[in-house]
């Protein structure tokens, strides 16, 4: 049985440690195991390997691993690896998804704390050496309590679970919306369903997106979308760009549509230097960094491993993403 891994994304570059690489050798010695630092060594690789283990597969080398049974992707958010040939096939895609449910909701509780007291305004009174109290406390729809204040999350895996505990605990009235509403949610008073969308959006003071990019969730917020929110409304995305419409945001938030946006994702990334988002006093931008933590790697390997002894044993895997439905059901066995 052979095990390919090969790691770049973008900027990223990453490789197994070879201290892991030994060890998989000595624990299954059945196991050949590959660790490539060339993706365009790839596609010869992957001609008779059994196991895949990257961040993405692409196309043309897919078609060539014509053996392969097993593809976990190091990523949470799977949705460029599911392109027609691998949706169609007998090969099995597990995900990360999990690793993120700590320094995500954390990120989205900062992002909610700086929007409320007008934190971001400060920093640029600061960049201008400006002491403008009034201006700090007015701008925007004005400072404001968290205490209180209505939290819409759409979506409900680990990274939307963990940010309704959070926010409970700050004393926000939460509600959530997922696929199944008959499945509570711990700290959320209400749990709703898709088709009551503009029903939440209308009811938030903050809305979180937090849902996994698929077919039904591209564009899920867009104009109509937009309008349903108060004007006085925080929009806070750690998803993916693709889930807002980016023009219809950007005139709604040049138009006071709503109170301002904290966006980590855009459509396209980088976020183009030109990008009219940035010249916007309501809206604070970090460049994709929500996901960050000083373990990633590790933890990452770590539910590899595991999956690696499932699989070998054959046994049940973690985060088996339904490939018709774009996410992986849960992050327990």
């Amino acid at each position: 049985m052979k095990l390919v891994a090969q790691f770049q994304l973008n900027e990223v570059r990453w490789s197994v440690p070879e201290a892991s690489v030994t060890a998989w050798r000595q624990r299954h010695p059945q196991l050949e195991v590959v660790s490539l630092d060339d993706p365009a060594e790839l596609a010869g690789a992957l001609a008779e390997a059994d196991i895949f283990f990257g961040w993405k597969l692409p196309p043309a080398d897919f078609a060539v691993a014509r053996q392969l049974r097993w593809f976990h992707s190091a990523l949470a958010g799977i949705e460029d690896c599911l392109f027609p040939a691998l949706v169609a096939s007998d090969v099995l895609l597990t995900n990360s998804t999990g690793l993120h449910s700590t320094c995500i909701p954390e990120h989205v509780i900062t992002q909610i704390l700086v929007l409320s007291r007008n934190f971001h305004q400060a920093a640029r009174l600061q960049a201008r050496h400006e002491w403008n109290r009034f201006g700090m406390i007015l701008a925007g729809s004005g400072i404001r309590d968290v205490n209180g204040a209505n939290l819409a999350v759409l979506g409900a895996g680990p990274i939307g679970e963990n940010v309704a505990r959070l926010a409970a605990g700050l004393g926000m009235r939460v509600r959530v919306m997922r696929r199944d509403a008959s499945t509570a949610v711990p700290h959320a008073e209400a749990v709703l369903p898709p088709s009551a969308l503009h029903e939440l959006l209308a009811w938030a003071d903050f809305v979180v997106l937090a849902v996994p990019l698929t077919g039904e969730t591209r564009h899920l917020i867009g104009a109509a979308e937009l309008r349903a929110m108060k004007s006085t409304a925080y929009l806070i995305n750690i998803a993916r760009g693709e889930v807002v419409d980016q023009e219809a945001l950007l005139a709604c938030l040049r138009a006071g549509g709503l109170a301002g946006a904290a966006l980590d994702v855009f459509d396209p990334e980088p976020l183009p230097a030109d990008s009219p988002f940035w010249e916007l006093e309501n809206v604070v931008i970090t460049p994709h960094v929500s996901g960050y933590m000083p373990q990633y790697f590790d933890r990452m390997l770590a539910l590899f491993e595991d999956n690696l002894e499932r699989f070998l044993a054959g046994r049940p895997l973690r985060n088996v993403v339904d490939k018709q439905l774009g996410y992986a059901r849960s992050a327990k066995t």
